[in-house]
């Protein structure tokens, strides 16, 4: 009998479609029934001796809600039997009712995965376990149009106790690359221990996800520097690790981005579903992706009406040319520009609000974001070969690698925001959702007066991290100083030991800093956009309004 092995995740949800991701103990035909009529079917298809599926539901009403069922080789699978959990459903939008209805995008970064139910969770409730239990409990309340995951979806490079006993029991952990994961299985025991807790399961179940990795979902700063690329790429254990890195992400994560149209024409999910066993076809699309970046597009676009979200690859498309170091190689950098810049070429545009969803903050606290400039500078031979080797070293140990670290790339995108958010079309919001840092923060640029292309479009940079992690004191320190006067001054003294040439815009912290794990949502109705702050509260394990306000 065929049985559930993970999921079902609902992915891509539109007004007439949806998609639903499963894994399977064996292949089967998977099917998911709604109450409504609407249905749909596919076969699993094989990597490495697991079976997954990807089933397009259509014959969805617009503007309604449906419960749904999952069933394999005709067997009922989804509802688990007595389960605690209201019906998973798949509700649609209906972006064509007057008036609208608010588009409401919950994001966040950065989960280890929580420990069992009856063990001590030394870094507090996970935010998204809070979060299902608020909807568990009230069904019928408003819940997110769409769950944006920033990147560190799983930690490859920093497993849990569970984990490495498992681990343990597979290989010698005394050889590289120890209690790190080392290929597909072991990364398949990662989402298994992330996406089987009960909570997330049901959660990921009932309200579609958008993802996008960062450096945990490989490895700790991945593609920081051509240096730590030659590097990793000595060691005997790398290969297959970022090989099956890429993989799993493949499966588990990009495909569930993608309507079910750019599905139909992908040649590599062709590939794989063509053959009795695809792995083979994965791992060589797996070994060109590394080899050559930018022959493989991870960011996409997502519209949810007048809602444009852009989730952009901040990680596999860098080029690491320390005197042309971009954090997008050129193509991607176009391709996002066209996607910003689709249909606003006259009123009233394409959209009312632009996210562009970066799992590294484009606005950092100005001490950091001088110091990686400096370090960048540095890095690049500015003040000879003895401080650059200074730079390499200091760049791995601080982690300096956000888009100030990559100066070209900043100021590419700051134009992209100055022209998406200007003109006759200009939306009402611009925002840049970030993680990363483990912590939340509201800031906000601010353009000369008289600039010609300060744009007429508010524009903020959303921080929100971590979903489930922790932060030392110390770096939360460092961060409060990184925006205070005194801070800022420190950073100008390194700005002017680079030789660095000053940012056009001047940015200030308007929220925040906000430390514990957490989640944003923004609401978005026509042109009004709103702002929350939800933190997971360890004495009721629920969740607790830090902050709230108007955007517009």
């Amino acid at each position: 009998m065929a049985r559930l092995r993970l999921g079902p995740l609902l992915r891509y949800v539109d007004e007439e479609c949806a998609t639903v991701w499963v894994e399977a103990n064996r292949p089967c035909v998977a099917e998911v029934r709604c109450a409504d009529g609407a249905y749909g079917s596919a076969p699993t298809f094989q990597i490495d001796g697991h079976h997954y599926a990807l089933v397009p539901v259509t014959g969805l009403t617009p503007g309604t809600g449906t419960t749904y069922e999952v069933v394999l080789d005709g067997g009922l699978v989804w509802p688990e039997p007595d389960s605690a959990f209201p019906p998973s459903t798949i509700r649609t939008p209906d972006h064509t009712a007057a008036p609208a209805g608010p588009v409401r995008v919950t994001f966040g970064s950065c989960r280890w995965a929580a420990p069992p139910a009856d063990e001590h969770d030394p870094v507090g409730p996970d935010a998204l376990d809070s979060l299902a239990a608020r909807l568990a409990a009230d069904p019928d309340a408003e819940r997110p149009d769409v769950l944006v995951l920033l990147g560190d979806q799983v930690y490859a490079d920093e497993t849990s106790p569970a984990t490495q006993t498992w681990l343990a029991r597979r290989r010698d952990l005394t050889d590289p690359p120890g209690t790190q994961v080392a290929d597909y299985q072991e990364y398949t025991h990662l989402y298994y221990e992330s996406w089987l807790d009960p909570d997330i399961r049901w959660l990921l179940s009932t309200v579609p996800s958008c993802m996008i990795f960062d450096d945990h979902d490989v490895i700790d700063d991945w593609n920081t520097s051509a240096a730590w690329l030659r590097d990793m790429r000595a060691t005997p254990w790398w290969q297959e690790r970022i090989l099956s890195g890429l993989m799993s992400y493949w499966v588990h994560q990009h495909i569930g981005n993608l309507p079910p149209s750019e599905l139909a024409l992908d040649p590599v999910y062709e590939a794989v579903r063509a053959t009795p066993d695809g792995t083979d076809a994965l791992r060589e699309f797996a070994a060109r992706a590394d080899a050559d970046p930018g022959c493989v597009r991870w960011s996409y676009r997502r519209d949810f009406g007048r809602v444009r979200l852009l989730m952009v690859d901040t990680r596999a498309a860098r080029v690491l040319d320390e005197q042309h170091r971009a954090m997008l190689d050129p193509d991607e950098a176009e391709w996002i520009r066209a996607q910003a810049l689709d249909g606003q070429d006259a009123a009233p545009g394409a959209y009312d609000h632009l996210l562009i969803g970066t799992s590294l903050p484009w606005l950092l606290p100005h001490l950091v974001h001088d110091a990686e400039g400096w370090n960048a500078a540095l890095c690049r031979g500015e003040r000879g070969a003895r401080w650059a080797r200074f730079g390499e070293n200091l760049r791995r140990r601080a982690d300096l690698e956000h888009w100030a670290a990559f100066p070209t790339s900043f100021d590419a995108l700051t134009e992209l925001i100055e022209e998406a958010g200007s003109g006759p079309a200009a939306p009402a919001t611009v925002s840049v959702l970030s993680g990363d840092v483990h912590h939340a923060y509201v800031a906000e640029p601010a353009w000369p007066d008289g600039a010609a292309t300060a744009p007429a479009a508010r524009v903020l940079q959303l921080t929100c991290s971590p979903v489930h992690n922790s932060i030392p004191a110390s770096i939360r320190v460092g961060f409060r100083f990184g925006w205070s006067r005194a801070g800022r001054a420190l950073g100008r003294r390194f700005a002017r030991h680079a030789r660095a040439t000053a940012p056009r815009i001047n940015w200030r912290k308007t929220g925040g800093p906000w430390f514990g794990n957490q989640l944003m949502t923004l609401t978005m109705r026509d042109r009004t956009a709103d702002l929350a702050l939800d933190q997971a509260d360890a004495k009721t394990g629920g969740l607790t309004r830090a902050a709230e306000r108007q955007l517009t």
